[in-house]
């Protein structure tokens, strides 16, 4: 397992040189725009690809172009037309290329034998194949946590409230289900209730996940079962410069809403977006959040 990184090379980041340039594979959430308001606050302009559908406020006026997630046979011309020399994956994607409607290029036909076994393995080869075509063209992969290491979850609790006793058998189950379901490519996140997991991420998300156990409860499916947690972990071979595990204020809402009273996420192998908002919400809607790390109290 990939050991998460220490304070200093948190506090480093990356290193960028004053002819590099970043280009940004942009898809949903919050990510996206924190990476390029990092690059722009250290002096360097991204130029931001944003994936059809999938982008949200907050690009607008960054020099980029949009591509459909069909079209990323035309992604590594573009990349060098644009003399790109650093590329970062950030923001989620909600659905997988539909093969008959890839655009056939020189660069995919080379490629369309490996991306067809990369689509019959899950997610997480498809990211394999696309961050090794990147690097074997000479352009640099490098994590979102490299551009904002402040993100990277910190072990232990951020803010006010702390789980209970008997929230750290919910916190164990949640976690050893998150880890067997990466393990199969399927998803990062388990909600657990009563010391046992209860609903598991797949392919629809944090967000349907934890809209799926609020119905259970609405529905008296889990009636009468109080607290429960989600947990979020990175995939045990996870590739760590694309689709860390990310929670934020809308988190917090869901998960309040699904009547859960805490959430534990992966320590130095997740993402917390807006972390200010994020714990002044779960102070205020008295959820705890905690990273989970080797010398984490069980």
């Amino acid at each position: 397992m990939t050991t998460p990184m220490t304070k200093a090379e948190k506090s480093a980041g990356l290193q960028l040189g004053a002819g590099d340039r970043v280009g940004i594979i942009a898809g949903s959430g919050r990510l996206p725009a924190n990476v390029a308001e990092s690059l722009v606050q250290a002096g360097h302009k991204p130029f931001v690809i944003r994936v059809a559908g999938e982008v949200d406020s907050g690009l607008a006026g960054y020099d980029g172009d949009t591509l459909a997630i069909e079209q990323f046979g035309s992604l590594l011309p573009l990349l060098k037309r644009q003399r790109i020399t650093h590329v970062v994956l950030a923001g989620g994607i909600s659905r997988r290329p539909l093969l008959r409607a890839i655009r056939p290029t020189f660069h995919l036909l080379r490629l369309l034998p490996r991306v067809a076994a990369a689509l019959a393995r899950g997610d997480d080869g498809l990211l394999r194949i696309l961050v090794d075509t990147i690097e074997d063209n000479g352009i640099k992969v490098v994590g979102a946590h490299e551009i904002v290491p402040e993100l990277l979850a910190i072990e232990g609790r951020m803010g006010a409230h702390a789980p209970r006793k008997e929230d750290w058998a919910d916190l164990d189950a949640g976690l050893e289900a998150a880890r067997a379901i990466g393990a199969l490519d399927v998803g990062q996140a388990a909600v657990a209730i009563g010391g046992r997991a209860i609903a598991l991420e797949g392919i629809e998300g944090t967000d349907l996940l934890l809209e799926r156990v609020r119905e259970l409860r609405d529905n008296g499916r889990i009636a009468g079962r109080k607290r429960g947690v989600l947990v979020k972990c990175a995939k045990p071979n996870q590739e760590l410069r694309a689709d860390l595990p990310t929670i934020g204020p809308a988190t917090i809402d869901a998960a309040h809403a699904a009547g859960l009273v805490g959430i534990g996420v992966e320590a130095g192998r997740s993402l917390v977006m807006d972390y200010g908002e994020m714990v002044a919400r779960a102070d205020r809607l008295g959820l705890f959040v905690v990273g989970l790390g080797e010398g984490t109290r069980r």
